[in-house]
């Protein structure tokens, strides 16, 4: 099984966007999933790991989460587990 982890800005405001995130990895992936586990966080943090791997960096990715790529990179994880 899988662990996600989705660490988030506080103040900037991210928990919107972290919930919609964590929204879409389980209803696309949920019965593969050990589950979505939301960290708050600070600094514009917006980091998405899989199993302790980062999949989604805002830092590293530019600031617009793109969903289809962090889909995508989970998808590719759990297809290797497989």
């Amino acid at each position: 099984m899988t662990a996600i982890e989705i660490e988030y800005c506080v103040p900037c405001g991210l928990l919107d966007r972290a919930i919609a995130t964590q929204t879409r990895l389980l209803d696309e992936f949920g019965q593969h999933l050990d589950g979505v586990t939301l960290i708050p966080g600070h600094g514009g943090v917006f980091i998405v790991t899989v199993d302790e791997e980062t999949i989604w960096d805002k830092i590293v990715h530019g600031a617009e989460v793109d969903m289809d790529l962090i889909v995508k990179a989970v998808d590719d994880h759990i297809s290797v587990e497989a």
